[in-house]
């Protein structure tokens, strides 16, 4: 009974002393001023909170807005990006056109079909490719395609109403003849996939002793299927081939084949 009394003559002592230290420290004993004591941490942590539940609604009204505006900004680049694609495109069908103009006005014979690639179809053996337009825009098989500034792309090898097949002559079975422009040195040109050159043509049987420079122009030697002078490539490289009794050179075809997107057939000519 005794320990029991004394437990609460401690507690009361206790609760006493807080009492004083708290009246004390508040400079006065009145209730009021016990009761803003005990109060005043509440309201600060009270306090804090709101301040802190404010800022996070602050910084997810902040963070929509922020992702509006990037959607926003994503949105008009991607229109300028277009835009500037568009115009890209302009631009350089333009300078295809004024190319052409050029072309025309050397060769005045000559009748072109315009047409746009639409697929590609090539591997280490062939190189092809589809355009739109066909029989009904008068192509036809053996037609030449080549580019707005005369360069040779390839050869028409399947038709249909409204498309039409190239193969180009980086395929290794499509043989031109061609000649050296500056010396006059005759050969057959093709692909250069056999020789592990990919993306390059190869000129064979030129002369043992032809002399052959590199940068220089080789063009076609006029036949039953290309014209004339048109241009094939530039000598990147020669030697002599695999028997010993020719020489070879590797050229870098004059056709940009890699960004290629529109190509002029060959429609009617007159060979010189």
């Amino acid at each position: 009974m005794k320990k029991h009394l004394n437990s609460k003559a401690k507690v009361v002592l206790a609760l006493t002393v807080v009492l004083a230290v708290a009246l004390a420290l508040t400079g006065g004993f009145g209730p009021q001023k016990v009761v803003q004591t005990i109060l005043t941490p509440l309201r600060a942590g009270a306090t804090g909170l709101t301040r802190q539940a404010q800022k996070l609604y602050s910084y997810i009204f902040r963070y929509e807005a922020l992702e509006t505006e990037n959607q926003e900004l994503r949105a008009r680049i991607a229109e300028l990006e277009d835009d500037a694609r568009t115009a890209d495109s302009l631009q350089r069908e333009n300078e295809r056109l004024r190319e052409l103009a050029e072309l025309k006005k050397e060769k005045e014979d000559y009748q072109l079909a315009s047409a746009y690639i639409i697929t590609w179809d090539s591997n280490d053996w062939t190189s092809s490719f589809t355009i739109n337009k066909g029989s009904g825009s008068g192509i036809a098989e053996d037609m030449v395609a080549i580019t707005a500034q005369g360069e040779v792309v390839g050869l028409v090898t399947a038709v249909g109403s409204n498309w039409a097949t190239v193969t180009t002559v980086l395929d290794s079975a499509l043989e031109v003849s061609a000649n050296i422009a500056s010396s006059g040195y005759a050969g057959m040109v093709q692909g250069a996939y056999t020789t592990g050159a990919e993306g390059m043509l190869r000129m064979d049987y030129l002369p043992t002793d032809a002399v052959i420079r590199n940068n220089e122009p080789v063009v076609t030697a006029g036949s039953t299927l290309y014209p004339r002078d048109l241009i094939l490539g530039y000598v990147a490289d020669a030697g002599f081939d695999e028997t010993g009794v020719a020489k070879y050179a590797l050229l870098t075809p004059a056709a940009d084949f890699e960004n290629m997107e529109q190509v002029f057939i060959l429609t009617s000519y007159q060979n010189e």
